[in-house]
């Protein structure tokens, strides 16, 4: 059975199933330097898109399509070509707990052309729900899990799988803020403060704001505050209908508590963020000793599995044996959450094990240059010596793109880490702010030798600390508060990454470099090596062992 998941609204994506086999996630703003978070506004894309992974529309067997705002069946408004089109789909979670939330809700419409094409839609919860427990390594096992959904205007909620039983039980809330909150309300200080009547839950806002933590105190007497408005409010956060609007009244309730104290900006942002991730941890603490099913597994997904200083700090309470979060817990992999449940209704299990692979995006398209750039045989090794000796970034596009959010290798810029100047080098051809950091990309077997805790962690998902005795050595990977996020590679993981990262080591004796996402700001990983060429704030881009090196040179020493 071929089935084809679709994500239509922010993040929009096309993912192609054949049976329980992922064969592709396209994700729209990673075709032609589409704009981030794109949305998917035209219809007649799709049957593009399914052609170019060697599909005809009629080919699919069952089009499912994420679930999206309220909490009856809701609709999306599109286009076909010039004509408006409204979709009905499912809501955006459950209304109640005993309201199945993988539930088939089953509709009809002219998709693509003036027949009408039957397909189904689940949830937006759903969808979070069966992405992340069926590429896990417990469905793989056969073994029981939580699931753990917090993303957007919804409360953190808590499931239970019995893969014994084939069930899932809805726990219910964790507590009682949207992970929007976390953006709203930063917006009211420091860099991210803009105009108060125009503040938005703006998707870009929440990185920026994770790495702006380091540069404040986490204050005791401002987490009170913190804790005094959200039990003054929590009659009201316990409302369905004040989700969108609970982190607004939040925030103006905290401004006003606090408007004759002498909090600086930076310590308010560090703190909420340490008072969100504390109530994270002792509230599913708290519902999760009162669950009686034992079970040492977490599946974590939603936007706020992207915020790598939560991930670390559920890991290090010691509750769960092991932790499993996809490298697309955001929107991005709602196509793929889709198309699962309805592979799931479908199948004698409640989520089934899926066969993917991370670099499972749109396949990279080898075209000419831009004018101005000659091309050249290049191996790995050689390689390797151009990013030891020119101490530059270097572009480099291999295979199919990464899934999700985070650049793992395939549509990179990679740079030596040896000085504290990459960072400011790399933040600058990419119009980023100076505070934000610069990830390792690192050998797995030796990622313990530089990182604590180091190991396994293939996805950028957790904070590690560099090693003191490696500070000095590596100091561009290393944010203001000592720690970085790392990804580690195998050679089966990825093996031309692998490869070069082991030559360039015995080049230099450090195992890692600097890793930043391939992309022109605002917009998805550059799709072909023409765009990559024409961007121009590199002098070498790398494709399928040809080195593209620039004429007329970027001066890095000028550079600011």
């Amino acid at each position: 059975m071929v089935t084809c998941g679709l994500k239509l609204t922010h993040d929009s994506a096309v993912a192609i199933f054949e049976d329980t086999r992922l064969i592709a996630n396209i994700e729209l703003e990673k075709i032609g330097n589409n704009n981030r978070y794109k949305i998917l506004d035209d219809l007649q894309m799709i049957p593009g898109i399914l052609a170019e992974e060697g599909y005809d529309y009629q080919d699919i067997d069952l089009f499912c399509i994420d679930g999206w705002k309220g909490l009856v069946p809701s609709q999306v408004n599109t286009f076909i070509g010039k004509q408006d089109v409204t979709l009905s789909v499912a809501p955006y979670h459950e209304a109640c707990l005993l309201e199945p939330v993988l539930r088939r809700y089953p509709f009809q419409s002219a998709l693509f052309n003036q027949s009408l094409i039957h397909y189904e839609s689940y949830q937006h919860v759903a969808g979070h729900i069966a992405g992340a427990y069926s590429t896990s390594p417990f469905a793989q096992r056969g073994e029981n899990s939580y699931i753990l959904v917090w993303d957007g205007g919804m409360f953190p909620r808590l499931y239970f799988l019995d893969a014994s039983s084939a069930e899932l039980v809805n726990l219910g809330p964790v507590f009682f803020l949207g992970v929007n909150a976390y953006s709203v309300f930063a917006q009211h200080f420091g860099p991210f403060k803009i105009n108060e009547n125009v503040i938005k839950d703006e998707l870009s806002v929440a990185g920026k704001v994770m790495a702006y933590t380091a540069y404040g105190n986490n204050v005791p007497a401002i987490r009170d505050d913190l804790q005094t408005v959200y039990n003054s409010l929590l009659s009201q956060a316990m409302s369905i209908e004040c989700i969108p609007v609970f982190p607004y009244r939040f925030t103006r309730e905290f401004k006003q508590l606090t408007k004759e104290k002498d909090f600086s900006d930076e310590d308010i942002i560090t703190s909420f963020h340490h008072y969100l991730g504390d109530l994270l941890v002792s509230s599913l603490i708290d519902k999760i000793s009162k669950h009686s099913n034992k079970c040492f597994n977490l599946c974590y997904s939603g936007g706020a599995a992207l915020n790598i200083k939560w991930n670390s700090v559920l890991r290090g309470i010691g509750l769960f044996k092991e932790i499993w979060i996809p490298p697309f817990p955001n929107d991005s992999g709602s196509a793929v959450g889709a198309a699962i449940c309805g592979i799931a209704t479908r199948s004698k299990e409640t989520l089934p094990h899926t066969t993917w692979s991370v670099y499972g995006g749109s396949e990279v398209i080898i075209n000419e240059p831009y004018a101005g750039w000659k091309k050249k045989q290049c191996t790995i090794s050689d390689l390797a010596k151009i990013v030891h000796d020119s101490n530059e970034p270097v572009i480099l596009l291999n295979g199919r793109a990464e899934l999700g959010p985070r650049a793992l290798g395939n549509r990179s810029i990679l740079m030596a880490a040896t000085s504290s100047w990459a960072r400011h080098i790399l933040n600058t051809i990419k119009y980023r702010e100076p505070y934000r950091p610069i990830a390792p990309i690192c050998l797995e077997e030796k990622s313990g030798e530089v990182f604590q805790p180091g190991g396994h962690d293939p996805f950028m998902l957790f904070s590690h600390s560099v090693r003191k005795e490696w500070q000095d050595r590596v100091p561009a990977i290393c944010h203001v508060d000592g720690s970085a996020r790392l990804q580690t590679v195998t050679s089966a993981q990825n093996r031309v990454i692998y490869s070069l990262l082991k030559a360039y080591e015995s080049i230099s004796g450090i195992p890692l470099l600097c890793n930043t996402s391939a992309n022109l700001k605002g917009s998805g990983f550059f799709p072909d090596v023409y765009s990559a060429t024409r961007w121009g704030r590199v002098n070498f881009v790398w494709c399928n062992n040809i080195l593209y090196e620039k004429q007329s040179k970027v001066d890095f020493n000028n550079l600011f």
